[in-house]
């Protein structure tokens, strides 16, 4: 029932689906209290609460898009998208080394990979959906093109790896936060933020370069373009030392659109056997 509902409406305009997305994201944000409030602390605390009337409307914009970019043919996704900086990527992959593709839950994040998918074979890791009715259309909607998905366990880890080693790229979103064990605590917008420590230890196997990227959502439903920047933070030092650098460059990225961010995500939850952070993280 549900993969219905999403085909009938990826046949929608998008400007259309927008514009409904900007009134759902209104109608939460005043009906539900615990959102309003995480939404409004996350970006007094990243500088940018002044964002917050375009953030409302844009978290409502990438819920109701959904349906277009995972049901909507591909040649209408073609027709709203286009890429920028492409040739840093493509200047990778002539190297033949693989590509680490970082990914923040910013602007439309479930694009980039797909209109990569379109030029080369990509495996992006992905956490699957708790409720068994959501799998057929979330796994069935990514797999397109060239992409091939990897579970976000041990499993889908020695997939990425095997992926690197062909000289292939993997795209994970670096901002998700992971699993007790799987993570060190990393300062984001000044707060301790558990953070994956997976995509260095991805980069440091067979020396892929990082490439940061996001797909920006542009106004009045005319499509997006998707961004591509090489990582200019250090990778080198403990896994502490790696997480700091990827955050760092996430905030960077984030302030190119800051409201297009997904503040009202749960970033500084605390996976359980995880630990509370040490006075080191706090400080830092």
């Amino acid at each position: 029932m549900l993969v219905l509902v999403f085909r009938l409406l990826s046949a929608l305009p998008l400007p259309f689906l927008h514009g409904l997305g900007t009134v759902l994201g209104w109608l939460v944000y005043l009906l539900a209290p615990s959102y309003r409030r995480r939404l409004r602390e996350n970006l007094a605390r990243a500088g940018y609460g002044a964002q917050l009337h375009a953030a409302v409307g844009e978290a409502g914009k990438a819920i109701v898009e959904l349906p277009f970019i995972w049901c909507a043919r591909q040649e209408r996704i073609n027709r709203v998208a286009r890429m920028e900086n492409y040739e840093l990527v493509q200047a990778a992959l002539d190297a033949g080394r693989g590509i680490v593709f970082l990914t923040p839950h910013l602007g439309c994040f479930e694009i980039t990979a797909q209109q990569v998918s379109l030029h080369t074979p990509i495996t992006v890791m992905y956490r699957p959906p708790r409720k068994s009715a959501l799998k057929p259309l979330v796994e069935g909607a990514r797999a397109r093109g060239m992409m091939t998905l990897a579970p976000a366990n041990l499993s889908g880890v020695r997939q990425l790896a095997k992926t690197l080693r062909r000289g292939e790229p993997v795209g994970i979103l670096p901002d998700q936060v992971p699993q007790e064990g799987e993570g060190v605590w990393a300062p984001f917008f000044g707060r301790p933020a558990y953070t994956m420590t997976l995509p260095a230890k991805m980069a440091q196997l067979g020396k892929a370069p990082v490439i940061v990227t996001y797909a920006e959502r542009l106004p009045r439903g005319r499509g997006y373009v998707i961004r591509f920047y090489p990582f200019e933070g250090d990778l080198a030092g403990d896994a502490a030392a790696q997480a700091r650098a990827i955050n760092a460059a996430m905030e960077a990225l984030i302030a190119r659109c800051p409201a297009q961010y997904f503040w009202s995500y749960n970033r500084y939850k605390q996976p359980d056997g995880a630990g509370a952070p040490g006075q080191a993280e706090v400080a830092a």
